[in-house]
């Protein structure tokens, strides 16, 4: 089923969500090569809740960090662990955040060190380009599948594939709420979006193909051939006059 939101209710997940984009910009800052991952989950799970809001990946599901941190061949749900970062690892960062009992999600990509290679640099405006593409048309009147149907004819037109085996979704009480949202279909098919829905766009966009795999840890997804993967990611919000992006600082 799927579930609308109040205005009242959107501003709320606005809270959530600015507070996403805030954390997310920090961590960004702070993932300098030499960094261990888990020191960023430090500083995330810190930041989460010196705001008065709650971690809304940790224990979700089992899972033990306040943020995923992905890298190179990496495409979601990667552990912080002691592992650092290395100058030039492609890095993906996924947290959630729950404020008043309204969640905010979102994610981003980003070479540290600053110094991308040329495929890492097409690569992350391919997959920056694809969210935004999927985002504007996050439009009351179209139907579900014309999100995902822009993404992936965006992702392939520039070379590159987007994957299958995991969906953006509805967000609000729960992090995970109907309906799914593919990044990839055919246009016109699906719910039609009606103003109220909020949703997850989450694009990942591999270098190679669009297969993966789920690492022995259980969480950690990879490329099936080893090359690199980006993750971006917006909280939308299906409105009168467009979509409106929660997760914005």
């Amino acid at each position: 089923m799927i579930i609308l939101k109040t205005p009242e209710e959107i501003e709320v997940m606005r809270e959530a969500g600015r507070l996403v984009a805030r954390v997310l910009a920090a961590l960004r800052e702070a993932a300098r090569p030499g960094v261990a991952t888990s020191e960023l989950d430090v500083l995330a799970e810190r930041l989460i809740r010196d705001a008065g809001a709650v971690p809304a990946f940790k224990g979700y599901r089992g899972y033990p960090a306040t943020v995923c941190v992905s890298i190179n061949e990496q495409v979601v749900h990667g552990i912080p662990a002691a592992r650092r970062l290395q100058d030039g690892d492609l890095v993906s960062l996924d947290v959630g955040a729950v404020i008043k009992g309204y969640y905010g999600d979102a994610a981003v990509s980003f070479v540290a060190g600053g110094r991308p290679t040329r495929l890492q640099a097409d690569l992350l405006d391919a997959g920056q380009s694809a969210l935004t593409v999927g985002v504007e048309q996050a439009r009351e009147g179209n139907r579900l599948s014309d999100i995902g149907s822009a993404i992936q004819r965006h992702a392939e037109s520039r070379g590159y594939s987007v994957v299958r085996d995991y969906a953006g979704h509805g967000i609000g009480q729960a992090m995970h709420e109907d309906p799914q949202v593919p990044n990839y279909g055919t246009r016109g098919q699906g719910p039609l979006l009606r103003s109220g829905m909020v949703l997850a766009i989450e694009p990942m966009v591999n270098a190679g193909t669009f297969e993966v795999t789920c690492l022995e840890d259980g969480w950690t997804v990879v490329t099936r051939d080893g090359r690199p993967s980006v993750h971006f990611e917006h909280t939308v919000a299906v409105t009168e006059d467009g979509p409106d992006i929660l997760t914005l600082p």
